[in-house]
């Protein structure tokens, strides 16, 4: 007796998409753990678009004209028919400068400066994944920060004593810190410190207890500063909005069998 796929054949507009290529391209989509089908559906949908945007590319009549991408890195035909039938087709929405300076007026917190900290730390190293090492960090730094706490001129000491990190041989002192210098966590606490004041951080290094000495807030940009990049933002986000528009108006008009569209679910 003859077996039954285990997936469905997908065709698109009767053209039916050969299924090695959806296994070889469901590599590139993760899937939660046991659950393959959900790369599989994933790798469907991406091949089945790949395949509409060629057709509607050979029903147009354009023809390959493969870009160098770099240095002898040239475009497949079938890339140089997608990207010239997108730009044919796409026409995103203008950049609205007055919409920006909006935006600008209204947020200022998202265009300032990053924000500089002059900080100490005093470092409990243990893997992220050794709960027993960050059970016995914690005890010690707690320790330690209760004997700063009490006795704040000994945190050079105390540095030199118990810190994993090289900044023990100057007291702990990290010197000047902005965005980026450290991990997100430790840039977190730094942020919602008061100037003075002590913090006991778990990060994916381990426990550290951070003295935070100075503070200077980044200053707003002005909107010419931060309107280059605004206008980049914005013609990415349209484009992209125009272009997922496009796709979906071809899949409505489109015969697709083996594989659905409608909230990312299989048929």
């Amino acid at each position: 007796m003859q077996m039954k796929p285990l997936l469905p054949p997908v065709i698109v507009n009767g053209a039916t998409i050969d299924p090695g290529r959806i296994a070889a391209e469901a590599q590139n989509h993760p899937a939660p753990k046991g659950k393959p089908g959900h790369a599989w559906r994933a790798a469907a949908r991406a091949l089945a678009v790949r395949e509409l945007l060629l057709q509607e590319a050979r029903a147009q009549g354009i023809a390959a004209d493969p870009a160098e991408l770099a240095p002898g890195q040239w475009e497949t035909e079938d890339e140089a028919m997608i990207r010239a039938l997108l730009e044919r087709a796409i026409r995103p929405d203008p950049v609205d400068d007055a919409a920006l300076a909006r935006i600008h007026a209204a947020h200022p917190d998202r265009f300032r400066a990053p924000s500089l900290y002059e900080a100490a730390h005093i470092l409990f190293a243990a893997a992220p994944d050794d709960a027993e090492a960050r059970s016995r960090a914690r005890s010690n730094a707690e320790a330690v920060l209760a004997e700063i706490t009490a006795q704040p001129r000994r945190f050079a000491e105390l540095a030199a004593r118990h810190s994993a990190c090289s900044s023990r041989t100057s007291g702990g002192v990290l010197g000047q810190l902005s965005a980026g210098d450290t991990v997100p966590e430790f840039e977190a606490a730094l942020a919602s410190m008061q100037e003075g004041a002590l913090s006991l951080v778990e990060t994916r290094y381990g426990l550290h207890v951070i003295r935070l000495d100075a503070r200077a807030r980044g200053e707003v940009l002005p909107l010419d500063a931060v309107l280059p990049r605004l206008r980049e933002a914005q013609e990415k986000a349209a484009w992209a909005r125009a272009s997922r528009d496009y796709v979906q108006g071809l899949i409505a008009g489109a015969e697709i069998l083996g594989v659905s569209f409608e909230d990312g679910a299989g048929r």
